[in-house]
């Protein structure tokens, strides 16, 4: 993956390296702004994104690709779940529009597949109301990945969660990501999360990014106070 917006530039490896990418910054640095350029819910005033060989968005060439017929898997911060529809019928939606869409009996089967994949299988006709907060980010990202995505954006995907449900859908998510093989955005304000899930990290502050590496590299030379604060170097400001 690749997206270039004026002086910024952001690589994520598609083979190779493809451990997933922490977006870490302090708030308003523009990383959930970026995950929505990304899935095709905001439109850049210019900038080239492409995925896989496939150009999103190129202002000077006029291209933008739907945001239903994007291969982008995107879960939200507090996952966007239909409240007034079941588990089975959350993860088909995604395979209901667009490019994306096949009939109902092979969304749902294709959804019940996922579900089952990821340990969630007996929620299928549950709405989201009735579930934990583990429960949802599992359908969350299951509704994120029946699309077969070339790309995969979560935002915040612990941050509602209490400390136990974190730890362990930390696990959880460390074995996807694993198995998930393709690129993965992840944004987080939790270093532990960055060190459970092995992730790359890229600092962005006022929408530039300012460091990128493992946390071995940013702890041996913090670029600026906030990733010396976030590593743990510094005490909060």
């Amino acid at each position: 993956m690749r997206a270039r917006a004026g002086d910024f530039t952001l690589d994520v490896a598609l083979e190779g390296d493809a451990r997933p990418l922490a977006l870490v910054g302090p708030n308003g640095s523009g990383k959930t702004t970026l995950l929505r350029v990304l899935a095709g819910a905001v439109r850049p005033e210019a900038a080239e994104i492409e995925v896989d060989g496939v150009v999103l968005h190129s202002t000077a060439r006029g291209v933008e690709v739907p945001i239903e017929q994007r291969r982008v898997g995107y879960v939200p911060q507090g996952y966007g779940l239909f409240p007034h529809l079941s588990v089975l019928d959350n993860v088909a939606f995604g395979l209901s529009t667009g490019a994306r869409r096949v009939d109902r009996r092979a969304r749902r089967g294709r959804a019940a597949a996922v579900l089952e994949r990821l340990g969630v299988g007996g929620l299928a006709r549950r709405t989201p109301g009735g579930l934990s907060g583990g429960e949802q980010q599992r359908v969350a990202l299951a509704r994120a990945l029946v699309i077969e995505p070339a790309l995969l954006l979560l935002d915040e995907p612990l941050a509602a969660l209490d400390a136990t449900a974190r730890r362990a859908i930390r696990g959880f998510l460390a074995e996807h990501l694993r198995a998930f093989g393709r690129p993965c955005v992840i944004v987080t304000h939790d270093v532990r999360d960055v060190a459970a899930l092995d992730l790359q990290v890229c600092v962005l502050e006022g929408g530039r990014v300012m460091q990128r590496g493992d946390l071995n590299a940013l702890r041996a030379a913090p670029a600026t106070d906030f990733v010396a604060e976030f590593v743990g170097l510094a005490p909060p400001i």
